[in-house]
């Protein structure tokens, strides 16, 4: 286990969860037309943030201190993806309401261009409703527990930096 946790394979690991968690939402999108509402969107942007943090790392190989910054960077990425994870399941369970974005509003357009335009900017998906799940779990579901493992990892990771 200390060998993941030293750099830069901890970097190199960060990365390919990251990508894989990226890649598995694309597939299920593009290849399987699991359309996602305007929370599953914003799950993807953590992932991204860290994959790039992560890549930083694993190709810069900076002394212990960025290293660590950079991965408590990725630790802070999946933090804010387990809170939009958490916020997304409790709209999935009825909890509590979306953001705006997060319904389908009814058409109020006065023209055609009018209405064009309201068509154009409507999420195809709602937050509330499952699109997919795996063992009776929702993609929010599951990436909680995603977000929250690699988050640990991370902040071990960092820590195993500092260690040096």
């Amino acid at each position: 286990m200390s060998e993941i946790l030293s750099m830069p394979r901890a970097a190199q690991m960060i990365l390919a969860a990251s990508l894989l968690a990226l890649a598995f939402a694309l597939t299920l999108q593009y290849g399987f037309g699991v359309q996602p509402c305007v929370l599953c969107l914003w799950q993807r942007a953590p992932y991204g943030a860290a994959a790039g943090a992560a890549l930083l790392a694993w190709l810069w190989r900076p002394g212990p201190h960025v290293a660590a910054f950079l991965l408590f960077s990725c630790a802070a990425c999946f933090l804010t993806g387990f809170g939009l994870a958490i916020f997304h399941s409790g709209v999935e369970l009825h909890w509590w309401l979306g953001t705006s974005g997060c319904s389908i509003h009814p058409l109020n357009g006065a023209s055609a261009d009018d209405l064009r335009n309201e068509l154009l900017q409507t999420l195809p998906a709602r937050c509330d409703q499952i699109t997919w799940t795996l063992a009776g779990l929702s993609m929010a579901n599951l990436n909680i527990g995603l977000s929250l493992l690699l988050a640990f990892f991370s902040t071990a990771a960092a820590a195993k930096a500092l260690d040096k």
